[in-house]
């Protein structure tokens, strides 16, 4: 793989990663409303039956109807949630640009993302999430490591004058 072809396999990778920070935050803002929608289509759903899944939604949504009604100021806290998403998609344009010379932002999201399985186990156990809840937030970090690491990995054989 040449020059070229490297830049446009790193270019996709970033791209794939920052549209999914903007998406994850973008869905921060309209919490009440997603986990509405989701809970119907999971009730509709026969797919989720006896998964407890619909129960565990019920109480989220429950509990974000009941926060919202009597202290709305606490959503603030998901809306600067949903800003931070979008904050850290931008420096992800430095290594579009020039991924050699900001190989250091690929590294700083492969930090990032190994970072999420502590906090969502941790947390989570803290916060009295369910496991199999935590497992699928450890599942983003899991997943936004993937095509860091093969951004990071082309960016080394790129450094090294190497075909990909």
């Amino acid at each position: 793989m040449n020059r070229t072809q490297s830049l446009r396999r790193i270019r996709f990778w970033l791209a794939f990663f920052m549209v999914g920070l903007a998406v994850s935050g973008l869905t921060a803002f309209p919490l009440e409303r997603e986990t509405t929608v989701l809970l119907l289509l999971i009730k509709r759903s026969t797919f989720f039956d006896g998964t407890g899944l619909a129960l565990w939604l019920s109480t989220v949504r429950n509990g974000l109807m009941q926060t919202n009604q009597k202290f709305p100021f606490l959503a603030y806290g998901t809306d600067w949630l949903a800003f931070a998403h979008l904050v850290i998609a931008v420096p992800f344009i430095g290594p579009w640009k020039d991924p050699v010379r900001n190989s250091w932002v690929i590294t700083f999201g492969l930090i990032a993302c190994a970072g999420v399985i502590p906090l969502a186990l941790i947390a989570g156990a803290v916060r009295g999430i369910p496991f199999c809840w935590r497992l699928l937030d450890c599942a983003f970090g899991v997943v936004g490591s993937i095509p860091l690491a093969i951004c990071s990995w082309t960016v080394r054989k790129m450094e090294q004058g190497l075909d990909c």
